[in-house]
């Protein structure tokens, strides 16, 4: 029998990282899970191993940026493929702390790719960001259009993607997939596993959304009412995170399609604004949430909406769940973990 692929999941504690844990070893893969904890739960990582009812071949606490300890898991595991998601992501956060974002998104990518270098690993699945579009002039948004970052968080993510790039151009036997995915939200359909944001203010909509349900905030704040949309509140192409970790399996078996360098979107092609979004969390938690309007917020744009039909066309892969399921998945979760993952 020949052995299982092992693939090494940077930030595989996190909320996308874990999800995309479970989907791997549902479908055979042997993980190994690399994460410094710095916005993730080692608890989540026990909720991997009781969905997938086995859990990751090895767990290493580790900083990216510290290349000798991770040479070492290189050294200690066959590694036959990278999923790299471990980043700093708050758009907000960004803007105050570029240098930080900088450091870890961008750094921890060049040491990243440094170690898969020396122990000769060639096949690496990236976790990008729609963000990198900015303000883009038409929605839907493909592949092909311009690239205008709008914050240090996207502008990381675009750097990320131009040292990819160039990495594969200099190491021809390098096979890279970047997924520029929209806003991934939703949780876990058993209800254990889901987003847990670390500071006490959830930096993104649906956790905010779930805790203002639950009692645990006041209302929501609607950063801006005064956008080019229906409602006039931003439009986002929300993608449940299931879906997002299915597409990364979906770019893990296609990574040997060709070498080089690739990029795909990741998204459903459909807008949401902020206002339809409360709707449907209202409805899926048969309960009214409180908002305010206040103003916009630094580096916002006021559409992003995938055109997903690149990697339609290319893996014959589309996302399956719809905004009712995202925000019902979402809730479930928050219902059975009132306080998160126990420490």
């Amino acid at each position: 029998m020949a052995p299982r692929t092992t693939v090494l999941v940077t930030g595989g504690a996190g909320f996308i990282g874990s999800h995309t844990c479970v989907e791997l070893l549902d479908h055979g893969y042997d993980v190994v899970v690399v994460d410094d904890y710095s916005n993730s739960s080692p608890g989540a990582l026990d909720r991997v191993a009781k969905i997938a009812a086995r859990p990751p071949v090895a767990v290493h606490e580790l900083d990216l940026l510290d290349r000798r300890a991770l040479s070492r898991v290189f050294d200690e595991h066959r590694i036959d493929a990278v999923i790299h998601f471990a980043a700093r992501k708050a758009v907000g956060e960004s803007v105050e702390l570029p240098v930080e974002y900088y450091d870890t998104n961008v750094g921890g990518t060049t040491a990243l790719l440094r170690v898969m270098r020396d122990h000769e690993v060639h096949r690496l699945v990236f976790s990008s960001s729609c963000s990198i579009y900015g303000a883009a002039a038409r929605v839907p948004i493909t592949e092909q259009d311009p690239a205008a970052p709008t914050n240090p968080y996207a502008a990381s993510k675009w750097l990320c993607e131009q040292v990819l790039a160039d990495t594969c151009r200099h190491l021809p036997e390098l096979s890279v997939l970047a997924l520029r995915y929209f806003n991934p939200v939703g949780a876990h359909p058993s209800g254990l596993l889901g987003e847990v944001p670390r500071t006490a203010v959830p930096n993104n909509v649906m956790p905010y959304l779930a805790r203002v349900a639950a009692g645990r905030l006041p209302g929501l704040s609607v950063f801006g009412d005064d956008y080019p949309t229906a409602d006039g509140t931003g439009v986002r192409d929300y993608i449940h995170v299931m879906d997002v970790a299915e597409g990364h399996r979906a770019a893990l078996e296609h990574l040997d399609d060709e070498s080089g360098m690739r990029v795909f979107n990741l998204g459903t092609g459909q807008g949401t604004s902020v206002l339809e979004l409360v709707a449907a969390f209202q409805r899926a938690c048969g309960r009214p949430i409180p908002y305010e309007i206040t103003g916009r917020r630094p580096g916002d744009v006021s559409a992003l909406v995938a055109d997903p039909g690149g990697v339609a066309r290319a893996w014959n892969w589309t996302t399956r769940r719809d905004l009712a399921a995202m925000c019902e998945d979402a809730w479930r979760f928050q219902e059975c973990n009132p306080s998160g993952y126990p420490d």
